[in-house]
């Protein structure tokens, strides 16, 4: 099978632009078929309040009514992603930007109410690889936001990981898939306050004690219960670290199985 790299870039990567840029230039230089999924949450926080806006948050998570998915279209599908596309091109890179809505590329539901409402936020329940496969076969590179959509053409605020994983997933019938998320620490860290101490491996028991010794915890928790997911379900290899983490021998931190 041929080879593909699925890249997800964090939103704090993305604010600090000599990273941003090193992270496009490593991007570029990515051979062969990949897919590049964003984020922009503090963006999109910003902009809410400039508009009047208010931003609800619940155990990290943005509880999105009406107004937040206006803003999160604009700045996720509009500013953030049209940009990202607009700097590839000048690198002669020939990206198209998407959201879940282009070709049903990411069809969701809007997430069931149990103990909390977060509104307008969307659980995956499919992802076209036919169409995605396409536009890989004609030497596109896809850019997807942070945004999937119902049968019925909502819109739906989307965790930009889960996009990722989900897309590496459904590829991997296909595809040699790499995942990579990429934000701005080195890696999976052992101690929190020192950024040198990354876990250059994880398999899933020792991603088990490390959650009951409390080394992992947080935002980090789902997203590893993600890779765990995505390595069971066909993906080759997952790398967790900065934007250096796309280069060959690197420090970061790989999840095997």
């Amino acid at each position: 099978m041929k080879p593909l790299k699925v890249v997800k870039i964090g939103g704090k990567l993305i604010e600090d632009s000599a990273k941003f840029d090193e992270f496009l230039e490593d991007f570029k230089n990515l051979e062969g078929h990949k897919i590049l999924v964003h984020g922009g949450g503090n963006m999109a926080t910003q902009i809410s309040e400039k508009l009047g806006y208010e931003t609800k948050m619940v155990d990290g998570r943005r509880i999105t009514d009406e107004d937040t998915v206006k803003v999160i279209t604009m700045v996720y599908g509009g500013l953030i992603n049209k940009n990202i596309v607009a700097k590839l091109q000048s690198m002669e890179t020939n990206a198209i930007g998407l959201c879940g809505a282009d070709g049903q590329s990411i069809l969701s539901v809007k997430r069931p109410v149990k103990n909390i409402d977060y509104g307008f936020v969307g659980d995956i329940e499919k992802v076209n690889a036919d169409f995605i496969g396409a536009l890989l076969n004609d030497g596109v590179v896809p850019v997807f936001s942070a945004i999937s959509c119902t049968k019925d053409g909502v819109l739906l605020n989307t965790n930009a990981d889960s996009i990722a994983s989900e897309i590496a997933r459904a590829m991997s019938k296909s595809y040699e898939t790499e995942l990579y998320y990429c934000f701005e620490k080195q890696g999976v860290l052992a101690d929190a306050s020192d950024d040198e101490s990354v876990i250059k491996e994880i398999d899933f028991l020792q991603y088990k004690t490390l959650v009951e010794k409390q080394v992992i915890t947080d935002g980090m928790l789902p997203k590893l219960q993600n890779c765990f997911e995505a390595l069971d379900q066909g993906v080759h290899k997952i790398h967790l670290g900065n934007h250096q983490s796309l280069k060959e021998n690197t420090t970061h931190t790989k999840i095997i199985q």
